[in-house]
């Protein structure tokens, strides 16, 4: 005779299975795109200077920050000393609570120990792209009426001398008033103070005194300006605070599963939240190593740190990825304790996922999605998640999060497994643009029960177990004679041909189908350049003739290009570049 439960007991049981599961799809939104994460573990509560004398109670000895081209090997208890010292130097230069400090420089231990500094004196500091031109450089200081500059007179191979006797020319403060001092974080120039300097200064101020400043400080208080790549208008600069960032990158280390064992290679930048949040903090909330390879992103010099430090993570956007698998590897070359990483920032192509895994050793590496705006990570895949749903979704939504797909047109949720405009909901949602209420309330929209969504601007489409599929932006979708086509799908298509090393696909304007396909290639090593009628054949085996590019253009091959696809400094494909340009050509 079969045993049956009582209504009480199963309803127990489902109580017990909604608040245990890691996701669920709630009964009356059953049909509809809306999820929500779990409410376990519950959110820290403290600031980045708490954070960092926490972890110093359990792993002040152990190494924090490896810099290999520096030769800089921080343990936690070296980090917490270091910070606290140019801490001391700020208050010293009268450094306020919600004070601007800009950085502008690639990934060195300097970097690192400003960030804490800042975040302990409650000053907001403002992450500078490395690759802005002076204009945008000038920008971002007035925009933020930034009062410290911190820069380097050379980033990688790019010289910025100019930049700084621009900003030691006699009319600077009518151009940037808040600005009172511009410091050499590392190197030296004219007669520009430097971060020692700095710190030095701090000696005629206490400890006691930082701390007490810190006692002040609230973990909702924002810490961090970050700008987004928009591809028109001036860019955005997205305020964050302790608690967004703290809470996130906690949450995308429990998805690697990391310890105090790991030691993650990162190679994206500190000035973005990949190399900021998802690299240094996620290391930093799991008594973990970070190692930054090199001032900027040079493939050999990971390739060395994997090996020699015996890293046990990779980050990376799909292109550096690309660039990393393009190099031989030396004969001494062990990647044998590497195991996890995070692969985003853009759509990552199949064949590139599965490089990644027989090549790499990456068996439990996570995909991942997120933005600026959401501190960044909204959803990623546990490393236990099956092979297939790692290559093909960025995983469940993080806990304490909650997101949605809406039709874009009414705001209505659309049912599972139809495409629409991703929005998320949380904790990790920012404040806001800094000065730009405009924008900000473009895209924070207050639901009828209160809720703030962030509308992301991306397409998405759940599945009947709330993983999610991003399928592209809304702004790159190619609309042939009405019929929507998908960049990413014809991308993987291409990049599967053995002599394809990447593929970038656009929408041109055509007279008779108002757009069409437009794909521009990079080639692999000692591969010739298959003809335009190859590869329009090669698409239309997997799909439909009317995803076949009618332009293909071929950096390396065709004079009229630049050297190689443009891309953002955090290594996203610059798709409005290449549609400028494709319209040129055409």
């Amino acid at each position: 005779m079969a045993t049956t439960l009582n209504d009480s007991s199963l309803w127990r049981l489902q109580q017990t299975l909604n608040h245990i599961q890691p996701q669920h799809i709630r009964e009356n939104e059953e049909r509809l795109s809306i999820v929500h994460g779990p409410t376990q573990p519950a959110l820290w509560e403290m600031t980045l200077g708490g954070l960092l004398e926490f972890q110093c109670l359990q792993y002040r000895d152990l190494e924090c920050v490896v810099i290999p081209w520096t030769g800089a090997r921080w343990t936690y208890g070296h980090l917490e000393h270091e910070s606290g010292r140019l801490a001391r130097g700020l208050l010293a230069k009268g450094i306020q609570r919600g004070d601007r400090i800009g950085v502008m420089a690639g990934n060195c231990e300097e970097y690192v120990s400003l960030f804490f500094a800042a975040a302990r004196v409650g000053a907001i500091l403002v992450v500078i792209n490395n690759t802005y031109t002076q204009t945008e450089l000038i920008y971002a200081l007035h925009h933020t009426g930034m009062f410290l500059l911190f820069i380097v007179p050379r980033i990688g191979r790019r010289n910025l001398e100019n930049a700084l006797d621009d900003l030691a020319s006699p009319d600077i403060s009518e151009r940037v008033p808040n600005l009172e001092e511009t410091i050499l974080i590392r190197g030296n120039y004219k007669k520009f103070r430097t971060y020692e300097s700095v710190a030095l200064e701090g000696n005629s101020v206490s400890m006691k005194a930082v701390q007490r400043r810190q006692d002040t400080l609230s973990p909702f208080d924002v810490c961090n300006l970050q700008f987004t790549s928009g591809s028109t208008g001036n860019p955005k600069a997205s305020m964050l605070t302790h608690h967004n960032l703290i809470n996130n990158s906690r949450f995308i280390g429990d998805r690697m599963d990391f310890t105090e064992y790991d030691i993650l290679c990162c190679p994206p930048p500190l000035f973005h939240c990949f190399g900021l949040v998802l690299g240094l903090l996620a290391c930093i909330t799991h008594g973990a190593k970070v190692v930054y390879p090199a001032e900027t992103f040079e493939p050999g010099a990971v390739l060395k740190a994997l090996s020699d430090e015996r890293c046990t993570a990779l980050h990376g956007v799909p292109t550096m990825f690309e660039a990393i698998l393009a190099l031989p590897r030396p004969d001494t070359f062990d990647c044998s304790q590497l195991r996890t990483g995070i692969i985003a920032g853009a759509p990552v192509p199949r064949p590139l996922m599965k490089r990644l895994w027989n090549e790499l050793n990456m068996t439990e590496f996570t995909s991942s999605y997120g933005l600026t705006e959401a501190s960044p990570t909204c959803f990623n895949a546990f490393t236990s998640d099956p092979i297939d749903t790692r290559l093909t979704t960025v995983g469940t939504v993080l806990p304490h999060a909650s997101a949605k797909i809406i039709n874009p047109n009414t705001g209505e949720t659309v049912k599972v497994g139809e495409r629409g405009e991703l929005c998320m909901a949380g904790y990790q949602i920012h404040k806001g643009y800094w000065e730009n209420p405009e924008k900000t309330a473009e895209t924070l929209i207050e639901d009828e029960d209160g809720t703030i969504w962030l509308r992301t601007g991306d397409e998405a489409m759940f599945n009947s177990e709330g993983y999610c599929s991003i399928t592209g932006r809304f702004k790159d979708i190619i609309i042939r004679g009405g019929e929507n086509i998908y960049p990413l799908e014809i991308e993987e298509r291409l990049t599967a041909h053995p002599a394809i090393s990447r593929a970038a696909v656009v929408g041109l304007p055509d007279k008779h189908y108002g757009e069409v396909v437009c794909a521009f290639l990079t080639l692999e090593e000692s591969h010739d350049c298959p003809s335009d009628d190859e590869i329009r054949d090669w698409t239309r085996k997997k799909l439909g003739r009317h995803k076949a590019p009618k332009h293909v253009f071929v950096f390396g091959s065709d004079p009229r290009l630049p050297g190689d696809i443009p891309q953002t400094g955090s290594g996203k494909v610059q798709k409005q570049i290449l549609r400028d340009l494709g319209r040129k050509l055409i």
